[in-house]
């Protein structure tokens, strides 16, 4: 049952929700892998990061009356050793930065540590990988 409900929210996500989803999909922001609408337990999460273990949560008006049961919620997700940042659905529409910052911030937060001597190395520009390769390239004159 909720695998069905998870691909109904899929197709039926918010303005602010896919607002979001557009900048988290397909490892667009800061390289890290995002799902969306993703059965945890009996719980479906907006976004999530696995290898993070942060959860994203965008909520709309319905949820200033349930506060009680997200906060159950997010308990019981964080007993399963995820983090669960929350946004208004206004705070995405209309601070998109600042929300991305916030997200940004807590990445690195999680139990999981990088291998001694690991460095992040960009990759090369497609004009600079095709001259490497011996493709077209920009040629100086």
């Amino acid at each position: 049952m909720t695998r069905n409900n998870a691909k109904v929210l899929r197709t039926n996500m918010t303005d602010a929700e896919r607002r979001l989803w557009y900048l988290l999909r397909a490892h667009r922001f800061a390289g890290f892998k995002f799902k969306r609408q993703i059965p945890i337990g009996r719980y479906i999460v907006d976004f999530v990061c696995r290898a993070e273990r942060l959860i994203i949560e965008v909520d709309g008006g319905q949820h200033a009356d349930s506060s009680q049961s997200d906060r159950t919620r997010d308990l019981w997700l964080e007993d399963q050793g995820f983090r669960v940042l929350r946004f208004w659905n206004n705070e995405v529409q209309n601070n998109t930065d600042g929300v991305l910052e916030v997200i940004l911030e807590h990445f690195g937060r999680s139990s999981r540590t990088p291998s001694p001597g690991a460095t992040v190395v960009a990759p090369p520009s497609p004009a600079c990988a095709a001259s490497l390769l011996g493709g077209e390239g920009k040629k100086e004159p």
